[in-house]
């Protein structure tokens, strides 16, 4: 038993839904075919949606009842526009709305069917249609694909640039952090230890006025500061002797005492009773050891007692 025009469809590779469609719309497989070929670019969404449309419009119109026969004495429709010729009415209806063509008129003409031989060219024709189109549409996917990878690779390298950005941002400013931490301790350290040559200078000032009081000498000047240090020695000098700087052991104390070189120990002895309502008996000093007596010699002058710069006396 031979195959029928919609086998034949399904055989050659044609949807199902599709060939019957074609097969529905022409009648015939010629039919078929050409509907087929000129459809071939429509999605069969689209060629469904145009079916029940039609069938919609025929159920409306009994006249178009039975799909537009040709009518009595013609057998065929031929489009004077371009040519074509049609075994149906629903055919040329359908080239009609495809093509815009409007001229049609009827033939006596009828269109033999198809010899086995043509059917085998057509089908081979429509065979290499299709392998075309695929082919080609095989190329349009990959290109897209391809257009995707490359999008995709480029948001990627984007991202990762952004990625790789903000690190090396983060970077430096851990590097920053960091030299700043050094800088913060190196400046901590220079104050610590400045701060510890400050105390130990400051002892060594006390140890030193300590041991000057032990032997009953007047203590050392203060060291200068390291900028005055480095000042030029002839701006150094002029500590004045015309002044006598004496640091007085009372019994209520040490008293700090700045006169006149010229002034006499009788002038002292009479400062010393007017603050602390004491007579004075006599000066003395323990190293060298040295005594001044009231009424024998408290005529000398600070400088004539060897008291000039400075010195440590006890007071009696």
């Amino acid at each position: 038993m031979g195959q029928t025009d919609l086998e034949v469809l399904i055989d050659m590779g044609f949807e199902r839904a599709r060939a019957e469609l074609a097969v529905k719309k022409s009648g015939g497989l010629q039919g078929a075919l050409n509907w087929l070929e000129e459809n071939q670019d429509k999605s069969l969404e689209e060629l469904q949606a145009s079916a029940a449309s039609t069938a919609t419009a025929k159920a409306d119109d009994d006249e178009e009842d039975d799909g537009s026969p040709i009518p009595e004495g013609a057998k065929s429709l031929v489009c004077n526009d371009c040519g074509k010729r049609f075994k149906n009415g629903d055919l040329a209806a359908f080239h009609a709305s495809k093509t815009q063509h409007t001229d049609f008129s009827e033939s006596t003409e009828e269109i033999a069917p198809l010899t086995e031989e043509e059917k085998k060219q057509r089908l081979e024709e429509l065979r290499q249609k299709l392998a075309e189109k695929r082919e080609r549409q095989a190329l349009v996917d990959k290109e897209e694909q391809k257009r995707n990878e490359q999008i995709k690779r480029k948001a990627t390298k984007e991202s990762q640039d952004m990625k790789e950005e903000l690190a090396r941002k983060e970077q430096m400013k851990e590097a920053a952090r960091k030299r700043q931490e050094k800088l913060d301790d190196l400046e901590a350290k220079k104050r610590i230890k400045a701060k510890i040559e400050a105390d130990k200078a400051e002892r060594k000032r006390k140890e030193e006025e300590a041991k000057a009081l032990r032997e009953g000498r007047a203590p050392a000047a203060p060291s200068p500061a390291p900028a005055a240090a480095a000042a030029p020695a002839a701006s150094k000098p002029a500590a004045s002797h015309n002044e006598a700087r004496l640091r007085l052991q009372t019994a209520k104390g040490n008293v700090m005492k700045t006169l006149a070189a010229d002034a006499t120990l009788f002038e002292l002895a009479q400062q010393l009773e007017s603050e602390n309502g004491v007579p004075v008996a006599s000066f003395s000093t323990t190293f060298p050891r040295k005594t001044w007596q009231a009424g024998v010699d408290f005529g000398q002058t600070l400088k004539e007692a060897g008291l000039v710069p400075s010195a440590v006396l006890l007071v009696n």
